[in-house]
């Protein structure tokens, strides 16, 4: 009679906790260190402008706390008030980029000979700086001698000390040169969108009839929406922070015609009209609400899509 040893089994070892949650672990740890960097850059800043609009300081001395004053001075205030108004201007026109943007993509994404050379003409607004920018466009718009005078003139259109020297037209030739190279960057967004569309939904839609305008609002745009969400919001900050094109053309004139809310904050806060910090943060938490409530309003309409398409 022979007897046969059995080998003792063994249970396989438990997996630790950090096997177990490394799908969750992973992703936070990539995430963390964004994550500080937004809340010190970002979030704290925020937190302390918000503070910092309930006090009277000057940056040096003692702050004194006055509560909602400077916000009640704002309501009075002419120039908050214009500030306010040419923002407005902006935000409206400064969306003209997007269609535009878009009408230059889908020229762009054709097989067309010399195809690259337009391409590289109409990329290169957005690799300049904004500071070339305004100084040529500054240049563009010199009373007589400049080539947008020139060009009126052929037209019999005279404008009294020039496009930047009438606070009738000043603002408008400001945001006209920043339209230039926002209309590249919503140029980009949209070539990229228009590499993910899915031909075959286009050959569908070819079978279905679908041609011009109605391929292109039935088929393409639908799955440009991320494209048009990101050009949305990148075009509304844009518009809201403008500052640079307005210092380097005009310094806020002619008569203060053409103050932002960014700008008249760096007025108030950090030039020579009196290191007002407590009224410069009290108009930079205004600004920051208005960019907010444009935001939320995107990111709560992709949400409830994208919600709308899991079920």
């Amino acid at each position: 009679m022979s007897l046969t040893a059995t080998a003792p089994t063994t249970a396989p070892a438990e997996p630790g906790w950090l096997q177990r949650n490394r799908m969750i672990v992973t992703p936070l740890l990539f995430l963390t260190p964004g994550v500080l960097f937004f809340m010190l850059y970002v979030i704290i800043p925020i937190i302390q402008s918000f503070n910092i609009s309930l006090y009277q300081w000057d940056g040096l001395g003692e702050a004194t706390f006055v509560g909602l004053r400077n916000y009640e001075e704002l309501a009075t205030d002419r120039a908050f008030e214009i500030s306010l108004w040419n923002n407005v201007k902006w935000l409206a026109l400064y969306l003209l980029a997007i269609p535009a943007g878009l009408f230059i993509a889908l020229f762009l994404n054709q097989t067309v000979m010399g195809i690259r050379v337009y391409k590289s003409l109409f990329f290169f607004p957005f690799v300049i700086s904004q500071v070339v920018v305004g100084l040529v466009f500054s240049w563009f718009y010199l009373p007589n001698d400049g080539l947008f005078d020139i060009i009126m003139g052929w037209f019999g259109v005279d404008i009294r000390g020039g496009v930047l020297g009438n606070p009738n037209t000043a603002t408008y030739g400001i945001i006209a040169a920043g339209l230039w190279p926002q209309t590249a960057y919503c140029m980009i967004l949209y070539l990229t969108g228009l590499n993910a569309v899915d031909p075959e939904q286009i050959e569908a839609g070819r079978l279905d009839g679908a041609k011009g305008i109605r391929m292109l609002w039935h088929v393409i745009l639908p799955q440009l929406k991320p494209a048009t969400f990101i050009a949305f919001v990148v075009t509304i900050i844009g518009a809201l922070r403008s500052f640079d094109l307005i210092s380097i053309m005009t310094n806020g004139g002619p008569f203060g015609s053409t103050r932002v809310l960014s700008f008249y904050m760096f007025e108030k806060a950090l030039s020579e009209y009196g290191f007002r910090m407590g009224y410069g943060s009290a108009i930079a938490v205004v600004l920051f609400l208005i960019m907010l409530v444009f935001i939320a309003y995107f990111l709560w309409s992709m949400y409830r899509e994208e919600r709308a398409a899991r079920r």
